[in-house]
């Protein structure tokens, strides 16, 4: 098994990719190349940058790709409700998904502090 694997920051990230992707795919098909796929994108940027900086040679990469998923988790929130107010999500799921990128939001805050912990550790 792969050291991101082991991560559950990655774990969930990655079944909530899983979760989008099945529930974008009742979204208006005029969102195909618009929302869609930005909901998709911001993501799977999630567990995939953990796993980009998890295989890093340094804590300061690995931090650098940790803040990028981060980001994507931000923005990924952003089109969650966006969604929602736009009537392509029931408010009820979307407050589940939510849930659930709020949990891998705690986590990278508290992977993001650990490495920097580190880091400071060693200076």
């Amino acid at each position: 098994m792969k050291p991101h694997q082991n991560l559950e920051v990655w774990k969930k990230s990655f079944v909530l990719v899983k979760k989008l992707y099945f529930l974008t795919s009742s979204f208006p098909t005029a969102e195909k190349f618009g929302i869609i796929t930005q909901i998709r994108r911001s993501a799977i940027s999630i567990p995939l940058n953990i796993a980009e900086g998890s295989a890093r040679r340094s804590d300061k990469e690995l931090l650098q790709f940790l803040y990028i998923a981060l980001g994507s988790a931000s923005e990924l929130d952003t089109l969650l409700l966006l969604s929602k107010d736009l009537g392509f999500i029931d408010p009820l799921e979307c407050d589940s998904v939510l849930d659930d990128l709020n949990i891998i939001f705690k986590l990278l805050i508290g992977f993001i502090n650990a490495v920097k912990k580190r880091i400071g550790n060693r200076e």
